[in-house]
Parts: structure tokens; C-alpha cells; sequence
């Protein structure tokens, strides 16, 4: 029996060489960007990838289709900024139409998402990412190098007042937005929001790197402890990435990323695409399978599900070891905007 129809048949659960399911998929859909958050990317911008160097609306469709066969539920859309892509309500909704999946979602910076709210949930996007580092329009553009605050707030009320599952990502940067950590865990008070805190990475798209982190996962919670003495740690869903917690008497959660500790990955369960359609076993790889070529070159879905089972089957067991498998020697500072944040 052909691969793809064995793998159609069966439904089966993807899995790694280290026993880890994997179920998710996050796609980059552009490496643009309307922000110039220092830490993803230099204020000058990126050298952009032309038009041909980005993988068709087409390839897109069909690589989910293929990855659901194989076991993945969950695509999460990611860029870059999705809306900066012409069209992107037309990918998502072909995308939200696929047998098999089971969860679509999406992470935005929100300054083009608000008018646009009602029809993502009509698609039935089931929850959005909302990138928001600070609620200080000064540190705002300081960060961003962008004066999009009221943008960005109109869509997180657009959101919440349609019901839709909000979930505020906020890095935080030593020096710049650390004085924001308890005023974005106020907003969990009144409001049904997951704010989780983004330990800092190397993604920066320049040469800035550094060997210790002085804002870790445990000083993020110290101090959200010191002003709150009672939150208590909540159960964390199979595959978090975050350590969840609840503030009694508040409605919303707080939720802290070990991104660059690499606490969480054991339980690994996601691959990344990248615009190029370069597939990333591990955030800290530079990248193990070129898709888009295989696609252009003409493969068939059976023999594109071989290499991309042979690509799982060899995955790195942590981002340590994928960072020092890395095919230069170079330190780590991609632009998550090229990688898929």
C-alpha cells in the first residue's frame, strides 16, 4: 500500500526517535513585519525574501494537507506579521476547511487584526496570540520603533468582546519592559486572558548574543510572587510550553515561557515551516528539510511523507543539542521573523 494512503487510513500518531508525539504545526506565512521589535529583528528591517523565495498560498495548502494525514491537528499561522501577507484571510479559511484539523490559530502583533476579527472567528479560529511586550506607549515605541499601541489595544477589545481565547506574549527584556511584568498580570483580573511572559532568545536578526540570561523563568515568577503571594500553580495541559499559573479572584492566568532555558522539551510536540518552507524539528536548528524544493522539483506526497518521517525519526532530543548540531558554528541570531515566532 502507497505511503499516503496507509497514512490516510490509519490516522496515525507522529512520533519522533525520543518517543515525543508531534500534532502541531506552526507555519510561517511571511518573514515581513509592520513592528521592528529590537529583539526579533535590526530597526533598518531585514533583507526580505522576494516573492519567489517564499512558498505559494498553493504549497502552503498542501503541505498542511499532507502533515494532517500524518498525525498533525494543530496548525498555528505565524510570520513575520500574517497580515501584512495579501490575501491572508483566504489561506486561513482554505486552511480551517481541511479534513482533520482539529485546532487553527494564530499569533498577530495585532496592528492590522482588528477589523478583521469577526471573520476569524467566523473561520473558526479558536484562539489568538496577541504579542504585547508593554501597555506604556512610550516603551511601546521604544520596543517597536512604532507608534501601534492603540492599534494593538483595539484589537485585543475587539477580540475579547467577540469571545474569542486571547493569550498576551510579552518577552521580557532586562532594561526595557521589566517595570510592565505587573501591570500585564493586572489585566488577569477582570478579564478571561492568559498573559504569558516570554524569556528573551538569541533570534535577532543581527549579532548580539549573550552566554546568561538575567531575566529567567524564576525571577519572572519571584517577582510576580512578591506582589502576589498567593498565585498558585495551576495543573499545565500535556505539550505546555508555559508554567501556568492562577491568581485567586482573578479571572484570567499567567503563564511563564522557559524560551531559552529549554525547560519544556521532553514534551515537545511542534515542528515549524518556515516562508521558505525550510522545516525546523527544533526552534535551535537552522533547518533540516528544504519542502518548497521538494515540491517544486515535483515529488509526490508519498515520497515528500518519507523525507519528512526520516527528518522526525532523526530530531534533536533538546535545543541544546540542535543549537550544537547546528550546521555553522555561528551563534544563534536568526530573525524570529525568518524562523516563525
Amino acid at each position: 500500500m502507497k505511503l499516503i494512503a496507509f497514512l490516510e487510513k490509519k490516522q496515525q500518531v507522529l512520533t519522533d526517535n525520543h518517543g515525543r508525539t508531534i500534532n502541531y504545526l506552526r507555519l510561517a506565512v511571511t518573514d515581513r513585519c509592520n513592528l521592528r521589535c529590537f529583539y526579533c529583528m535590526p530597526e533598518e528591517g531585514l533583507e526580505w525574501l522576494s516573492r519567489k523565495e517564499l512558498m505559494t498560498y498553493e504549497e502552503m495548502l498542501r503541505i498542511c494537507s499532507l502533515l494532517i494525514n500524518m498525525g498533525v491537528t494543530k496548525i498555528r499561522i505565524t510570520g513575520g506579521e500574517p497580515f501584512v501577507r495579501k490575501d491572508m484571510m483566504k489561506l486561513l479559511t482554505a486552511i480551517s476547511r481541511l479534513n482533520g484539523l482539529q485546532q487553527l490559530t494564530i499569533t498577530t502583533n495585532g496592528v492590522l487584526t482588528a477589523p478583521l476579527v469577526p471573520e476569524l472567528k467566523k473561520i473558526g479560529i479558536s484562539s489568538v496570540n496577541l504579542s504585547l511586550d508593554t501597555l506604556d506607549r512610550n516603551r511601546f515605541f521604544s520596543i517597536t520603533k512604532r507608534d501601534e499601541l492603540p492599534n494593538v489595544m483595539a484589537t485585543l477589545e475587539a477580540l475579547l468582546q467577540h469571545g474569542m481565547e486571547v493569550k498576551l506574549n510579552a518577552v521580557v527584556m532586562d532594561g526595557r519592559n521589566t517595570q510592565d511584568i505587573l501591570p500585564l498580570v493586572q489585566l488577569t483580573k477582570d478579564q478571561p486572558i492568559s498573559v504569558r511572559f516570554i524569556e528573551e532568545m538569541p533570534f535577532n536578526g543581527g549579532d548580539a548574543h549573550y552566554s546568561k540570561l538575567n531575566w529567567d523563568y524564576l525571577k519572572i515568577l519571584d517577582t510576580i510572587r512578591q506582589a502576589y503571594p498567593n498565585i498558585q500553580k495551576v495543573k499545565d495541559e500535556a505539550f505546555s510550553t508555559s508554567y501556568n499559573y492562577h491568581i485567586p479572584g482573578h479571572q484570567g492566568s499567567v503563564g511563564i515561557i522557559a524560551a531559552y532555558t529549554r525547560t519544556f522539551c521532553s514534551s515537545c510536540n511542534r515542528i515549524r515551516i518556515t516562508p521558505q518552507g525550510i522545516l525546523k524539528t527544533c526552534l535551535y536548528d537552522n533547518g533540516v528539510l528544504n519542502i518548497k524544493e521538494l515540491m517544486r522539483n515535483g515529488l509526490t506526497d508519498e515520497a515528500i511523507s518519507t523525507d519528512l518521517l526520516y527528518a522526525m525519526h532523526h530530531r534533536a532530543k533538546d535545543g541544546w543539542e540542535a543549537e550544537n548540531k547546528r550546521k555553522t558554528n555561528a551563534p544563534v541570531h536568526e530573525s524570529m521573523a525568518t524562523i516563525g515566532g
